[in-house]
C-alpha cells in the first residue's frame, strides 16, 4: 500500500499485477491500481483532472492527463471518500507510476494533490524500487 496527504486529501494506491491479462511471451504486461481519495479536511472539494507520469522497466516514458477519474470528476466533502479501479499496461514486466490529481476547493482555488509514487512489479521479479 502506497500512500501520501497533501492539504488535508489522502490517496491511497494499491496495485494489482493482472497475469489473466498479461502476455509475457508478447511482452505485454497489465496491472490494475486501486486508489482511495479521502477528504480528511475541513472544506468540500472536487477532482478535477488527473496526471500519471509511468516509467517501464526500459526507461520509457508516457504521462496521461485528463478529466476527472473514470468517467467521473467526485465531489468530496469532509470526511467523505471516493475509491475507483484504473488500470495500465507496459512492456516490461516491470515499472513505477507516481502522478496528481487537480482539485478545487469550496473557495474556487485550485490545487494539486500528489499520488504516492508506486512500483509496478510481478511476481517473478519481486518487489522493489523502479
Amino acid at each position: 500500500m502506497y500512500v501520501e496527504t497533501t492539504r488535508d486529501i489522502r490517496i491511497q494506491v494499491q496495485p494489482i499485477y493482472l497475469d489473466d491479462q498479461s502476455e509475457p511471451e508478447n511482452g505485454h504486461w497489465v496491472w490494475a491500481y486501486c486508489v482511495r481519495i479521502e477528504n480528511q479536511g475541513a472544506e468540500t472539494v472536487q477532482l478535477l483532472n488527473r496526471y500519471w507520469h509511468i516509467t517501464d522497466g526500459h526507461g520509457r516514458v508516457q504521462e496521461v492527463r485528463g478529466p476527472g477519474v473514470v468517467g467521473e470528476q467526485p465531489v468530496l466533502a469532509p470526511g467523505e471518500s471516493f475509491e475507483y479501479t484504473s488500470g495500465t499496461p507496459l512492456s516490461s514486466p516491470s515499472g513505477i507510476m507516481v502522478g496528481s490529481y487537480e482539485m478545487v476547493g469550496g473557495d474556487g482555488n485550485r490545487f494539486d494533490v500528489s499520488i504516492p509514487a508506486f512500483s509496478l512489479d510481478t511476481p517473478e521479479s519481486g518487489q522493489r524500487l523502479n
